[in-house]
């Protein structure tokens, strides 16, 4: 929605930034971070993180950093740093030289919490985890202190330094931040700030034993950074007022720490928990599985970094919970490729027709339009001959009245080519299945037009059998058949409502031959079909294409038909 003087409005997060430039409360800086865990492929909620940090920060002439958490060594790996970074860039983000990790800045880490020690605002707890559970009461009772809480300065600084030389069992000692056991907020009844856990990190391999928490990494890495504005998740709201207390107790810079509602999908989860257990258990090929709801499987299927952003910008950035139509991020991306997408023919499921009366040994190339929503994008030629293919659904023997493809006696247009009418019909003896036409054409209709002015209604696409090159066609649909697969009572229930139908496939597709110069990623409408794109599994030998979307919502109707 625009305002009267036709600039778009600002979302609650720009008006926090123009406030904070008109009153100079940064010195006229912004900026952001993006902050992923590299513990799985980034998703389309991520995506909208990623478009609110660096689009404040392109314009408000800003910074954003992209910064790895990679505080749990456990469930981290170098396979998802490179797949973040990767997903970012073809987001179409620039981050500077280099990227940043929270593992940079483990000595300081630590330093901080040596400060925090010797004022008397930390401790080391000899509580075990299920202990530590059990003393931090309940949301109607206060938490009681630990039996520990009370050391000495001089006896925590000696057990975190043997905790830090790995002197005692994981998970038999912790440190925790000494604030207020009877605090209504559960964030602030003494949170663990490290715990002992021996585990290879992907960067810093043995270096330390001593891990810290998310809580106690968070702000300082954003304090370290210089950050302006810490633009998290709602669900960080509550873990504000312990982002706030540890910058303050250290008296360091403190950036504002500001929430907004993440990005919920229908037909879609989105925990990386869920999405693993899917790669893990085989349910999907992998992170990049054209039906997940990752980056990655997004650019493998098709869809545009362009879309993806229109997307992100359209559903606007909210302090309340809400969950998007998966038909808004479908018909992005067909507003997208329909202005930018070659058109090609394809014939995805053949049936042979032989034009009798069309001679044996001609071939003609015909002029065919790339893309009518682009005239720059100029024209193409197609080959023409006897002997073609067409779609098996644009022929039905037994034809009802309005039905305007071919049928038997009736005449249709060939894109781009001639009129042409259905004489005869063969049958295999075996199936009784249709396995051939047979049919004349109209030398005077070349270029699909009637020099006599008669009309037919039907125009069908088609590929000539004698150049078509056949292709693979994966036909992809949404995964889960429940509009909300999260609703399940059971949480691992998720998985019965995978969608049995979301992915098709088809082996004796027939293509123009123009396509098999096409290289990986290249995307096109099949006429009449859908958007399609080359799968990184095609060669020189054997083209496979998956379908991007088709070109109409055909889930409206079945949502309509639901309800």
């Amino acid at each position: 929605m625009a305002t009267s003087d036709d600039k778009p409005s600002l979302n609650f997060v720009q008006e926090i930034v123009e406030n904070d430039l008109k009153t100079g409360k940064w010195d006229g800086r912004v900026h952001t971070r993006f902050p992923p865990e590299p513990n799985g492929y980034l998703h389309i909620g991520h995506a909208k993180s990623i478009c609110l940090n660096f689009g404040l920060a392109e314009q408000y002439g800003g910074k954003c950093n992209l910064r790895f958490d990679d505080t749990n060594p456990v469930k981290e790996e170098d396979e998802y740093v490179r797949s973040i970074i990767d997903d970012v860039r073809w987001l179409g983000f620039d981050w500077g030289d280099q990227p940043l990790f929270a593992s940079d800045y483990f000595q300081q880490m630590r330093d901080y919490a040596v400060q925090l020690i010797k004022a008397g605002k930390a401790y080391v707890c000899d509580l075990a985890p299920e202990q530590t559970r059990e003393y931090r009461g309940t949301l109607t009772s206060p938490g009681k202190d630990s039996p520990f809480r009370n050391r000495s300065v001089e006896e925590n600084l000696d057990l975190f330094e043997r905790m830090r030389r790995g002197e005692f069992e994981d998970g038999s000692r912790t440190l925790r931040a000494k604030i207020d056991m009877a605090s209504p907020n559960f964030n602030m009844r003494d949170p663990v700030m490290y715990r002992v856990l021996r585990a290879a990190h992907h960067r810093t391999g043995d270096a330390w034993c001593l891990y810290p928490m998310y809580d106690w990494a968070h702000g300082i890495e954003d304090s370290i950074e210089g950050i302006t504005h810490s633009i998290c998740t709602l669900e960080f709201e509550n873990h504000r007022p312990l982002y706030d207390w540890f910058l303050d107790s250290l008296d360091i810079h403190h950036p504002q720490q500001i929430e907004f509602a993440r990005l919920e999908l229908t037909y879609t989860v989105m925990s990386k928990r869920k999405l693993l257990e899917l790669v893990t258990d085989g349910l999907v090929t992998g992170w990049d599985d054209p039906r997940m709801p990752t980056l990655s499987a997004m650019r493998r299927r098709g869809y545009t970094p362009e879309s993806i952003r229109t997307f992100c910008r359209d559903i606007g950035v909210a302090k309340f919970k809400s969950t998007i139509d998966a038909t808004r991020l479908e018909n992005a991306v067909r507003e997208d490729l329909n202005k930018h997408a070659p058109r090609v023919m394809g014939v995805l499921r053949p049936l042979k027709v032989v034009i009798e009366n069309y001679p044996e040994d001609r071939t003609e190339e015909l002029e065919a339009v790339n893309n009518p929503e682009d005239p720059g994008a100029g024209t193409r030629t197609v080959p023409f001959s006897r002997v073609i293919y067409i779609e098996r659904d644009d022929f039905r023997e037994d034809a009802p009245r309005k039905y305007f493809r071919l049928a038997p006696g009736r005449e249709v247009r060939l894109r781009y080519a001639y009129f042409i009418t259905c004489t005869d019909v063969i049958k295999d003896d075996a199936t009784g299945e249709v396995s051939e036409l047979r049919c004349t054409y109209d030398p005077a209709t070349h270029g699909g037009d009637s020099p006599d002015g008669r009309k037919v209604k039907g125009t069908l696409h088609w590929v000539s059998a004698q150049h078509a090159a056949c292709a693979e066609v994966r036909l992809y649909d949404r995964l889960f058949v429940k509009e909300n697969p999260d609703s399940a009572k059971d949480p691992a229930d998720y998985k019965t409502y995978l969608n049995p139908d979301s992915l098709e496939t088809l082996r004796s597709c027939m293509v123009e031959p123009s396509l098999t110069a096409a290289s990986v990623g290249a995307r096109f409408q099949f006429e009449r079909q859908g958007y399609f794109c080359v799968d990184p599994d095609s060669s020189a030998d054997a083209l496979v294409f998956n379908r991007t979307v088709s070109l109409r919502d055909s889930w409206a109707k079945i949502e309509k038909k639901q309800k």
